[in-house]
């Protein structure tokens, strides 16, 4: 599923600094990074929100995230592909919202592109804030991935971001971790319906287990719905109903 994380992928949680989550989106599943890149002179356009369930345990409301995102394939290759994004993205805390704008960039090759058989393999860095210390996370990550049939495809990898602000609620480093995912077009239904779950480790606010459903309304429209379940709510916060708006152009 080609979508950017978000929209550029759009809207996930809080700055670390506020104690919260930001996903600046590359191409996703619900939540993680895909092996999936743009094509080249694609443009995506993304607009996803993360709605809290309940508040904080203070009883204070807890802080919804809105993210808008743009991403481009920019390689004119089959075999490898490369696309760049940026996102704005809130949450109506501060110091946080002082510093919307993000960054991702994602180079890979799809599948079988190797030898027969080979995986889809993927680099990249998302959420490159532009405030050190406060919003650039800088997550770069590796990942794998493999289609099997009736099964899905399944995706394994490693992610490793910035120590300063990524942590978890004792302020120890919580900075790497894997990503996992599995998603499906569920054509038995629909073929304009998939699914994924996804998990990315540690406890720091971007640690979370995701699922959600996705519906395409045209060949580049589509909208996925889903629920987040954050590894450690005392950073990540509580849990949200996502959903993510992907438009492809042309």
């Amino acid at each position: 599923m080609n979508k950017t994380l978000k929209t550029f992928s759009l809207a996930l949680t809080l700055v670390a600094a506020t104690c919260g989550a930001a996903l600046a989106t590359p191409s996703t599943q619900i939540w993680i990074p895909s092996t999936d890149v743009q094509a080249f002179g694609t443009v995506h356009l993304g607009i996803d929100n993360y709605i809290r369930v309940a508040d904080n345990a203070d009883g204070e409301k807890a802080p919804n995230t809105y993210d808008a995102g743009i991403t481009v394939g920019v390689l004119p290759f089959e075999k490898l592909q490369l696309e760049v994004g940026a996102d704005y993205m809130v949450t109506g805390t501060e110091p946080g919202d002082s510093y919307p704008v993000f960054f991702n960039a994602k180079l890979g090759t799809p599948e079988g592109s190797l030898f027969g058989g080979s995986p889809a393999m993927a680099v990249g860095i998302y959420n490159a804030g532009t405030k050190t210390d406060v919003s650039d996370q800088n997550i770069t990550y590796a990942l794998l991935a493999k289609t099997f049939p009736v099964v899905g495809r399944l995706s394994a990898g490693y992610f490793v971001g910035n120590s300063a602000v990524m942590n978890d609620s004792d302020g120890d480093n919580a900075n790497d971790g894997v990503l996992l995912s599995w998603d499906r077009p569920l054509t038995e239904i629909s073929d304009k319906l998939w699914a994924a779950v996804d998990y990315q480790g540690g406890n720091s606010s971007m640690g979370a287990l995701s699922f959600g459903v996705s519906w395409a309304f045209s060949k580049n429209v589509s909208l996925i719905v889903g629920y987040d379940i954050y590894n450690e709510s005392a950073t990540g916060g509580k849990n949200t109903i996502t959903t993510q708006l992907d438009i492809n152009l042309p």
